[in-house]
């Protein structure tokens, strides 16, 4: 998610794990510490625009690194901490902010490493989106009652709605998947498997995505006091061979669009305005839309130890922010 809500999340869990007076500065350890994995994306390459996607949410966000994480932000921590707790209050602290991290961030769709270096598996439960304001204004607001008031109970009040919040995505996501089956069958695209997940910001629209008959199915649910349809578009499921023909499978670019096959968890597509981009349908400004925020494109002229090239279309017009409002208000 994004560095404010890992580090808020971080904080509530250290001043509700401690019962130690200075909360402020116990929520301060926990808040670095919940923000300190995504250190990852410094892992980069100017030739390989892949690279990041590989190491981003991998290592320093898997299970078994949380307590060398927690002792490496706890040294970091100790010299301008020392004088107001022990190693050990600050190694807690950091424990706690650190171990939420990785768990948070597999609330999302992006995917997480959770397992590594057991599994290479992407571990996303689709519940929350990267950026949701109801989820972290409001725990910002206990955190930081937490830290002035020395309240513990505060702080665990947080983790609270932390715990509430993802609960209420979970019901949504399940109402949400319901409607993109009725939908599935009324087309008579019997025994689809349905995934969903939340709209920028949100949890009441969600985009669903479906495979049938070798095609991706997308369309919306504004899963309110009931379940609403917008229905989207579809596009043919991306075939390698039929696609790009001419492409060396021993050369980098076949290797790369295999990283990204890897990293999508296989929702790939080709870009309807570009024949050589392949985009991630999982990602879209608007949630019944197929194109995608995000790509690679392959070039026919590349050399056989050439990478891909990277494309982001994370700006969106002030036209999809309007009619992402008015699907929101059901209109």
């Amino acid at each position: 998610m994004d560095p404010l809500s890992q580090a808020t999340v971080g904080a509530a869990a250290a001043q509700s794990l401690t019962n130690k007076s200075d909360l402020a500065r116990i929520g301060l350890i926990g808040a670095v510490a919940g923000m300190a994995p995504d250190l990852d994306v410094l892992i980069q390459s100017s030739t390989d625009p892949l690279l990041q996607l590989e190491y981003h949410r991998q290592f320093t966000h898997s299970l078994a690194f949380i307590p060398l994480g927690a002792l490496l932000c706890s040294i970091a921590f100790w010299p301008f901490a020392r004088r107001y707790m022990s190693f050990k209050t600050i190694w807690l602290a950091a424990l706690a902010g650190y171990a939420t991290h990785g768990l948070l961030d597999a609330c999302t769709t992006y995917g997480t490493l959770l397992l590594w270096p057991f599994s290479d598996a992407r571990i996303a439960w689709n519940t929350i989106s990267v950026v949701d304001p109801l989820l972290t204004l409001p725990l910002l607001g206990l955190v930081i009652v937490a830290g002035f008031k020395k309240s513990q109970l505060t702080g665990r009040l947080g983790m609270a709605w932390v715990a509430f919040y993802l609960t209420i995505g979970v019901i949504q996501e399940e109402r949400a998947i319901a409607a993109g089956e009725t939908l599935a069958a009324e087309r008579g695209h019997i025994h689809a498997v349905v995934s969903a997940k939340p709209s920028f910001g949100n949890l009441l629209l969600w985009k669903t995505i479906y495979e049938y008959d070798d095609q991706f199915w997308v369309d919306a649910v504004r899963a309110g006091s009931s379940a609403e349809i917008i229905e989207g578009d579809r596009v043919k499921r991306l075939d390698l061979t039929a696609a790009f023909p001419w492409l060396d499978p021993d050369s980098q670019q076949a290797k790369d669009l295999e990283r990204f096959r890897w990293f999508s968890n296989d929702y790939l597509a080709l870009d309807r305005d570009d024949p050589l981009l392949v985009v991630d349908m999982r990602y879209s400004h608007l949630p019944n839309e197929i194109k995608g925020l995000w790509g690679i494109r392959v070039d026919p002229d590349a050399t056989v130890d050439q990478h891909v090239t990277w494309i982001a279309r994370r700006s969106a017009d002030s036209e999809r922010f309007e009619q992402l409002g008015a699907m929101l208000r059901g209109n």
